[in-house]
């Protein structure tokens, strides 16, 4: 009878855990990106002025996140960064129930604003499957372009829909996203279930000039558009991420 009765006991903790996981609402979780420098700068001589250690170029970001809201952005830090000026890092807001977003996009020390609706993308759900710092997640694919597809990996543990940058759409939260190349990963370092005080986290415009996707990047377009490296920097800053 005892036994009956610990097995019963065993089975609803399990139950109850099980759903607790199931339905983490908010938390934050902090990515670690990793950046092919070398597939990133892809002319012929970008190994003569780019040493072999500083190919792969490490970025670390937090995400704070509930129901609705989430604030991805660059984890503060003391230490010098070396080849700071390789890779964005974008701050990125999100509301879910308003179909709204804000970027703030860093173009040579410059900060530029950017308000727009939330992207959309088509994902392919897939049966594949791995774990991602202690949660399962599945792979869904979104072809970006005819040269482009990210993989995701996303956890429905974590039932609200975002993830890095401006990602989101999924089942659960992304704590996995890649390049089809590798040339740029996003991995969960760690997840903390928590509730962040979300509105001292969002970005402050002030008085700064609010631009739209298309504005900006007409703008960018014509004041750079007819270099190389402006026609680059343009490519990079409204790529997929």
């Amino acid at each position: 009878m005892k036994t009956g009765k610990l097995l019963l006991l065993f089975s609803v903790l399990l139950f109850a855990n099980s759903v607790a996981t199931a339905q983490i609402p908010s938390g934050k979780i902090v990515y670690e990106r990793k950046t092919n420098l070398y597939k990133k700068f892809k002319n012929d001589d970008v190994k003569e002025w780019l040493q072999p250690e500083d190919k792969n170029k490490v970025d670390v970001f937090e995400l704070y996140f509930n129901d609705s809201l989430s604030v991805f952005k660059e984890q503060e830090s003391d230490l010098k960064e070396r080849m700071s000026w390789a890779t964005s890092k974008n701050t990125v807001y999100q509301n879910r129930n308003r179909n709204y977003r804000l970027t703030i996009k860093s173009l040579w020390g410059e900060q530029m604003y950017v308000e727009d609706t939330l992207y959309k993308r088509q994902w392919k759900i897939t049966d594949i499957k791995r774990n991602i710092s202690g949660y399962k997640c599945r792979k869904a694919i979104w072809k970006a372009n005819d040269t482009t597809t990210i993989y995701a990996w996303y956890s429905e543990e974590i039932m609200t829909s975002t993830g890095p940058e401006s990602f989101y759409g999924l089942p659960g939260t992304i704590l996995g996203l890649a390049t089809e190349d590798g040339g740029v990963i996003y991995f969960a370092r760690s997840v903390e279930i928590s509730k962040p005080e979300l509105t001292a986290l969002l970005p402050k415009k002030g008085k700064n000039k609010i631009y739209s996707t298309k504005e900006l990047k007409t703008k960018l377009e014509k004041d750079f558009g007819k270099n190389p490296w402006g026609k680059a920097m343009i490519s990079n800053m409204f790529g997929v991420w």
